[in-house]
């Protein structure tokens, strides 16, 4: 995909900013483990369909379906996972501010995994936007109430981050190997569409589907416009700019979800909020923003 970065990054951050809308209409009579685990099988099979449409070659040695399963229990599989048991104890909006410090831990992780260089710029920049979401969710984290079950959900939604991070390394990996991005993520989506089956089962969810057309719309939002069209991307984005500026769409994607509340639920903007929305997006372009030429690579 030769698209400029800004493109790259604004794709998913669009995308995952209004699949929290789809993802609505998902709970209900099917469990989310159940739920996931469609999602990710009909992306697996449109995108399948997509790569053998355009002469993409879907084999991969044995040794290679190791990484390709790393990378889909991490970021399709686990990720997903804890990120919904995580919103059974907390709002969605202390969820987003945890998940966003993902723009701490994925350049520490680089460092450790690759020795990718600690710019203060990134420290800086990632300050900025998560304060920003801090800010944008303020209503929501006064009234968040201490106590064992917020416990839980801030571990369940810190696993979560650390398993994204994770999966960024892993799909890094991939693509300095030689893996194909879009093959690559097939078998990811593969894999974590498998593992959510299996908790799905271990833990005796039944196996529903409601036929409503909301449900079944959400469902293939988010499986071809949530999971195909958006990770696709952000696996393009992470090649070309690393994990540390990609991790970005953590902070931009809270922004969007305000952004589709004030048009379809009527949500109303504030000073703080505005200041919060200033403090993403001054981030979000300090990060992305081009290295001088004196910068590390």
């Amino acid at each position: 995909m030769k698209a400029s970065v800004p493109v790259l990054f604004l794709i998913p951050t669009l995308i995952w900013g209004s699949t929290w809308l789809a993802i609505k209409f998902q709970l209900g009579s099917v469990a989310p483990e159940v739920s996931v685990c469609y999602r990710f099988a009909l992306a697996a099979l449109a995108l399948a369909w997509w790569c053998v449409a355009t002469g993409r070659s879907l084999r991969f040695s044995w040794r290679d379906h190791v990484w390709l399963a790393a990378l889909g229990l991490l970021m399709m599989g686990f990720n997903y996972l804890f990120i919904y048991r995580a919103e059974q104890h907390l709002t969605s909006g202390l969820v987003a501010v945890l998940f966003s410090t993902l723009v701490f831990m994925s350049p520490v992780a680089m460092r450790l995994a690759f020795g990718t260089p600690l710019a203060v710029r990134t420290f800086v920049a990632a300050t900025f936007g998560v304060s920003g979401v801090a800010l944008l969710f303020l209503p929501e984290l006064r009234q968040a109430q201490a106590g064992g079950a917020v416990a839980v959900g801030v571990l369940l939604t810190l696993a979560a981050t650390a398993t994204c991070a994770s999966g960024n390394l892993v799909a890094i990996r991939n693509h300095r190997a030689g893996f194909a991005t879009l093959p690559a993520t097939v078998w990811g989506m593969a894999y974590g569409s498998l593992l959510a089956a299996t908790v799905a089962v271990v833990q005796g969810a039944p196996w529903a589907f409601d036929a409503s057309v909301p449900y079944v719309l959400s469902l293939a939002y988010l499986a071809l416009f949530g999971s195909v069209i958006a990770f696709g991307v952000y696996f393009t984005l992470l090649n070309r700019v690393g994990a540390g500026p990609a991790s970005y769409t953590t902070v931009a994607t809270p922004v969007i979800a305000m952004l589709m509340s004030t048009l379809f639920e009527g949500y109303r903007w504030d000073g703080i909020a505005a200041l919060g929305v200033t403090l993403v997006a001054f981030g979000t372009w300090l990060a992305l923003r081009p290295a001088g030429k004196s910068s590390s690579p």
